[in-house]
């Protein structure tokens, strides 16, 4: 759902437009296909997004992405009793940037989460997103005395619609994964059975380097 504020900016606008606000609160549209507008009453907001969205409307997608990232130095910063609180607060921020959240667990060291992609965001930009949210929410309530901080960069796997219930289970079953083996070693066993070429010696960034 996009929701047009008193004062619109880049980040709320739908694919195709780019806003730029002025001293009125009001602002100023260009959308694709539509005439530069001032001072825009509600119902040409509305008129203008309906205009905006139907470029897409022929657009049809299936891409489902789990995404895998660590914590800085691959440290257990992750509390069993914030674990909850934290896979919801990422939760918001993927629904709120109209993405779709399958399957989230986070465990002490690392993150899963499983993504239905639609194509007006860059998975780079949501990850990035979902990072930097977490990391705020964390520093804010205080979780831990130090600092923390997600390692730069992440894992990307993509999947078919019938291999879902196999990725969902995997992700839920994490604990049961991790009795087994580290997350390097899952980690390493995902690139090398996805075929991504990759360099062990510069995957995990050691702790005295963040």
């Amino acid at each position: 759902m996009f929701i047009v504020t008193a004062s619109p900016d880049v980040s709320q606008a739908p694919l195709g437009a780019a806003c730029s606000g002025g001293s009125s609160g009001r602002g100023l549209i260009r959308t694709q296909g539509i005439k530069p507008m001032a001072l825009l009453t509600e119902l040409d907001w509305r008129a203008a997004l309906r205009e905006s969205a139907s470029t897409m409307a022929n657009t049809y997608t299936q891409i489902y992405i789990q995404v895998v990232f660590a914590v800085q130095g691959r440290q257990n910063l992750i509390r069993l009793e914030r674990k909850e609180d934290l896979q919801k607060y990422m939760t918001g921020i993927v629904t709120r940037q109209g993405q779709k959240l399958i399957a989230i667990h986070c465990m002490p060291d690392h993150t899963h989460v499983l993504i239905g992609l639609k194509p007006n965001i860059a998975l780079s930009d949501l990850v990035g997103d979902i990072k930097t949210g977490s990391t705020n929410h964390i520093s804010e309530n205080r979780w831990m005395a130090g600092r923390f901080s997600w390692q730069e960069g992440f894992g990307a796997f993509s999947y078919s619609h019938s291999q879902l219930t196999g990725v969902i289970n995997y992700i839920r079953n994490q604990e049961i994964h991790h009795a087994r083996k580290t997350f390097r070693q899952e980690y390493l066993q995902l690139l090398k059975k996805f075929e991504i070429q990759h360099d062990e010696r510069y995957i995990f960034k050691p702790v005295d380097e963040g």
